[in-house]
């Protein structure tokens, strides 16, 4: 039998690593920090035999040259290791991602595309970083797309993350699976659109993005001095709104918002977002439990740590 047995949300930032002696917020960061410990254990407690890692691509595991809505890491998966997250393999459930990666074209016509030989970035390695620290578990790895438009909307990603419940729940295989949503909230990234940059520093990030497969590390240092020299621009207040839904179990309602209104209101870094609404979907949207918010601009976004359990609504269930 195959059991989802719980959820996290969590928010990722590279500058955790390269610049805590500069952060600003000592005590935010440290908070942060904390509930990333907190979920850590919540996971550990779990006992996954497997997670479910839904994480964005920041132009170093996928190029302009094919940007998929959708993918699913069916056997090779490689970290990049940029800014001190980890590098190198990541160990894959290959017959749950390839179950997956059948189960959501025969039985859900979701037509995901998948890669033999992925490679993260730290949209998923600061995850495996953090949460995953120390914990004897395998991944099915799945990359959205959120930075290269035309985006996944995000009702599509809601209605993918109910079609994975699905799936899992179906696997005849025997698994405790987690899910890790990895990304967000409010921020706002220096990056273009590619299909329309505007000055220098934009025309050098689409190159970048384009070009970049084989020699990424290359545009690495001056991407990192365009991000730096960004001013942050942060929604806590669209931030409180969201984790309240979370808590609430509507992270559906995030749905309203076209791909366009949520940059908007809360900047292009809050299409990361469809990694926590996968993962509250997957989690058949259990009421959540905040660990954390905290707005850091240092780290230009707002960062907040949240858990799903099954285990908790059926308990409350029971007792009403």
């Amino acid at each position: 039998m195959t059991e989802i047995v719980l959820g996290v949300g969590a928010s990722h930032s590279t500058l955790m690593n390269t610049h805590w002696e500069e952060t600003h917020h000592k005590d935010r960061a440290e908070r942060f920090r904390d509930a990333l410990g907190e979920a850590r254990d919540a996971l550990a407690a779990a006992r996954p035999d497997t997670v479910v890692l839904i994480g964005s691509n920041h132009f170093r595991g996928f190029w302009l040259d094919l940007i998929p809505s959708f993918t699913i890491g069916v056997d090779e998966c490689l970290a990049s290791g940029e800014s001190g997250t980890p590098k190198g393999p990541q160990p894959v459930d290959r017959e749950l991602a390839l179950y997956l990666a059948n189960a959501l074209v025969e039985r859900s016509g979701f037509d995901v595309a998948f890669s033999a030989r992925m490679q993260i970035d730290h949209g998923q390695s600061h995850a495996v970083q953090y949460l995953l620290d120390g914990l004897d578990v395998d991944l099915v790895p799945l990359v959205v797309n959120v930075f290269a438009p035309p985006l996944p909307t995000l009702d599509r990603c809601e209605r993918l993350g109910r079609a994975i419940r699905e799936a899992v729940l179906a696997f005849p295989g025997d698994r405790r699976v987690a899910v890790i949503g990895s990304g967000g909230l409010s921020h706002r990234l220096p990056w273009p659109d590619w299909r329309d940059p505007r000055g220098e520093d934009e025309e050098f990030m689409v190159g970048a993005w384009r070009d970049g497969r084989e020699n990424w590390q290359d545009y690495d240092a001056r991407r990192r001095e365009i991000i730096r020299a960004a001013e942050a621009a942060l929604n806590p207040e669209f931030d409180e709104e969201f984790l309240s839904w979370l808590e609430r179990g509507q992270a559906h309602r995030l749905t309203e918002y076209t791909t366009a209104e949520l940059e908007k209101v809360a900047g292009n870094g809050a299409q990361e977002l469809r990694t926590w609404l996968l993962m509250a979907a997957v989690l058949d949207h259990a009421p959540g439990r905040r660990l954390s918010y905290e707005p850091m601009p240092e780290w230009l976004t707002g960062m907040g740590v949240a858990v799903l359990d099954p285990a908790q609504t059926q308990n409350s269930e029971r007792q009403s």
